[in-house]
């Protein structure tokens, strides 16, 4: 199965925001290429909402163009057999935390949002992972801090995609 069957078949399935499912399923049956970054008419995009053990904390990243404090995520690559496989791979990647479980049942939420030119929207399909006991995180190329935050400290720091982010996260844990 390829990505992008692999993301319709995502899509189609998750129940939530189904206004929103429906513009990113009429993305790609317009755009055969919309979950690669080259489709500058705007792509798909994978992230992960990084949870601690004990499930009272989020690890952030300050990312570095941006300069904001964000979920891992980012661009799907070739070698990305699914969408949830490209979430793990970008949280793992940016957090440096081996091992990461995502939580079952598929994507917690999706986020579209408008990126700078050439490209127009980022399409993101948003996860939640669970970082196993005693895990270190490393602070990768793309960012430019690190930082486990209280839940009650997220809405401070971060703005309200995350927020949104991580409500959906925590009916999802709740459940």
């Amino acid at each position: 199965m390829s990505l992008y069957d692999d993301a319709v078949l995502v899509l189609k399935g998750y129940g939530d925001q189904p206004e929103l499912r429906q513009a990113y399923l009429d993305h790609l049956t317009a755009h055969p290429d919309g979950v690669w970054k080259a489709c500058h008419a705007g792509h798909l995009t994978a992230s992960a909402l990084v949870v601690d053990p004990e499930r009272g904390r989020v690890l952030l990243t300050l990312h570095r163009k941006l300069r904001m404090w964000l979920q891992m995520g980012g661009h799907c690559e070739p070698g990305d057999p699914s969408l949830s496989a490209a979430a793990l791979r970008e949280a793992t990647e940016e957090s440096g935390i081996a091992g990461l479980a995502l939580l079952a049942g598929g994507p917690v939420r999706l986020d579209r949002h408008p990126i700078p030119s050439p490209c127009h929207w980022h399409f993101d399909v948003q996860y939640a992972a669970v970082a196993a006991p005693g895990v270190a995180h490393a602070i990768s190329d793309e960012s430019l801090d690190l930082r486990w935050f209280p839940y009650d400290e997220v809405a401070e720091v971060a703005d309200a995609s995350v927020v949104r982010l991580l409500e959906a996260t925590l009916t999802r844990l709740d459940a």
